[in-house]
């Protein structure tokens, strides 16, 4: 059951820090400036009006609207321990924070492509932030996770190696409160003894004197530097954050530790790791690297704790890296497809001798049927294009192919169109795996997937083949699509931050009557994991005018951000799924 368990010098209080209510004020201000300066043309996201701006009145209605709300959800300064003991409440947790996750992040992928569609009309000159803008209207929807009390110790919902490609998203959620400074924390206010009290740190070697050994880190506390240079010069002082952390060391009270990497796979540039809770040790102060005083703080991983995500995440570039000199101990095979992907699909079990997935023809995409399709001389951009058409008359992806929203059915161009199979951006399930794959067996799951890169929300991870059949679709060995949940319909479903956000149009499928026997061939997406909390969702997908029956490909989408070296998994429904696969 739910506990909830007050450390013992918290009581509530009215009133957070400056730096957390100018992140309000802020993340409120944007929101009223995005809706205030949409282009009323611009299609799903508000209805025309008869003006071709909000007047006045009408902004002032918003700035009101917001401010009464905001008023009301201003994040508490109440302190808790939260502890779950039954399965389902854990499930129950995991499903709101991916909910969370996804609301972010098929909301930022959105916002940046109206963006781009007003600035190529003209009306906007300035890129804006995606990710500050979706958050701004989530908060005003009050869509933040955690801000009815401050939660010391791990966020129920998150996971250790959970990976985010925004700062803000780690205020969404509620594991780190500040989108500039590295150490959350309750104000003086907010403790019965009038002290402050650490909850989290973001450790991204923004200081020289940082010592960052895993398990074991040395801490520089913050202030006395200028916010683009490395090194100090001013001395640090006992106060804010610094003196936060150094009570919570001496009331015992544990930090989560979240650790941010520079990498080019994120927009943002930087990819931040939660990497579970620490305690604090020891707090000293000397002279740094620069000659000026800092507080230096040395905390040390708690036990039992899964291992390290950001340690995953360089095990698995070393691993990819090993592959390329040397067969690693446990490597059955380098590339299960024997090249017939785009990126090789290794094989790895360090269990036992079983080496089952070596026994079946591989099947890297299902041919498709299409008779017809687009007459399109480009890259199917424009309001021509008949599979455009179909899809409600715009593009289902971004310009980074990620997938906006979940439809019950993508239409893609396919190879009877004459748009360009290169640039073409409306064939993003047909250029193969862009992420590395690896098949592994594990003790508690048996054959199981896992990527050896970090996946983003909303992209494409591959296509579930197998043998297409029409009759005897019972039988063991039978992949039935008709099974695979509509999982799809969370993806991009903007309707609880936008109340006119249009959702996709209806569109009623007649049961498909055909099944994927997986007995004979099939591909790595026949070895992911069956869960109720999945990480990645089905989509069904037809290329080009398809006038014949009904049998669209399986295309497996990220449901989340998904980190290296996690198990995929998809929600087939009840029962055993496909038997013969596991």
């Amino acid at each position: 059951m739910l506990k909830q368990e007050p450390p013992p010098q918290a009581t509530p209080a009215s009133s957070g820090d400056g730096d957390e209510e100018a992140l309000f004020a802020e993340c409120l201000r944007r929101a009223q400036a995005f809706l205030a300066s949409q282009p009323t043309h611009i299609p799903h996201l508000l209805p025309p009006p008869p003006q071709t701006h909000i007047p006045d009145s009408q902004t002032a209605i918003v700035s009101s609207a917001m401010a009464d709300t905001g008023q009301k959800r201003k994040r508490s300064s109440e302190m808790v321990r939260v502890s779950i003991r039954r399965p389902l409440d854990k499930l129950h947790f995991l499903q709101q924070v991916r909910r969370t996750r996804a609301v972010f992040e098929s909301l930022r992928l959105y916002i940046s492509k109206v963006e781009d569609e007003a600035r190529a009309q003209g009306f906007w000159g300035k890129k804006g932030s995606s990710a500050m803008n979706a958050a701004a209207l989530m908060l005003r929807q009050g869509l933040w996770l955690n801000r009815e009390v401050r939660v010391v110790g791990p966020i129920l919902g998150t996971r250790v190696g959970d990976v985010f490609f925004f700062r803000i998203e780690l205020c969404v959620v509620g594991l780190h409160g500040q989108v500039q400074a590295g150490i959350d924390h309750v104000a003086a206010g907010g403790s019965a003894t009038g002290e402050p009290i650490a909850t989290s740190v973001v450790v991204s070697g923004g200081y020289e004197d940082d010592d960052d050994r895993g398990d074991t880190l040395i801490y520089t506390g913050h202030g006395g530097r200028a916010p683009s240079q490395l090194r100090h010069s001013l001395d640090q002082k006992l106060a804010g954050g610094n003196l936060a952390l150094e009570r919570s060391m001496a009331y015992g009270v544990e930090v989560r530790v979240i650790r941010g990497l520079k990498t080019m796979l994120s927009p943002s540039g930087r990819l931040y790791v939660y990497d579970g809770v620490y305690r604090v040790n020891r707090c000293w102060s000397e002279p740094g690297k620069s000659g000026f005083i800092v507080f230096k703080f040395e905390l040390s991983r708690i036990e039992n704790q899964p291992k390290l995500g950001s340690i995953a995440i360089k095990l698995a570039e070393e691993l990819k890296f090993n592959m390329l000199r040397a067969r690693p101990r446990g490597i059955l095979a380098l590339d299960l497809s024997s090249g017939r992907e785009t990126l090789p699909v290794s094989v790895f079990n360090d269990v036992d001798a079983d080496d089952a997935p070596l026994r079946f023809e591989y099947l890297p995409r299902r041919p498709s049927p299409a008779a017809g399709g687009c007459s399109c001389a480009g890259d199917c951009t424009g309001d021509g294009c008949g599979c455009t058409a179909r899809n409600g008359g715009e593009l289902p992806y971004d310009a980074g192919g990620a997938l906006l929203r979940g439809r019950p059915l993508v239409h893609e161009c396919g190879s009877h169109c004459r748009c360009s199979q290169l640039t073409c951006k409306n064939r993003v399930t047909q250029r193969g795996l862009r992420t590395r794959l690896e098949v592994f067996k594990s003790w508690e799951r048996g054959w199981g997937v896992r990527p050896l890169e970090v996946i983003r929300a909303g992209s494409f991870v591959c296509e579930l083949t197998g043998v297409v059949v029409v009759d005897d679709l019972r039988r063991p060995g039978m992949v039935n699509p008709n099974r695979f949940t509509p999982r799809w319909a969370e993806w991009g479903n903007l309707t609880r931050v936008l109340p006119n956000y249009h959702p996709p149009p209806a569109c009623l499928l007649p049961p498909l009557e055909f099944a994927l026997d997986v007995s004979r061939g099939r591909n790595v997406a026949c070895y992911l994991a069956r869960s109720h909390s999945p990480n990645v969702f089905v989509q069904l997908v037809v290329r080009g005018h398809d006038g014949g029956p009904l049998q669209p490909h399986l295309m497996v989408f990220a449901l989340e951000s998904i980190p290296p070296m996690r198990e995929l998994s998809v929600d087939y429904g009840v029962g055993e799924g496909w038997t013969v696969v596991h």
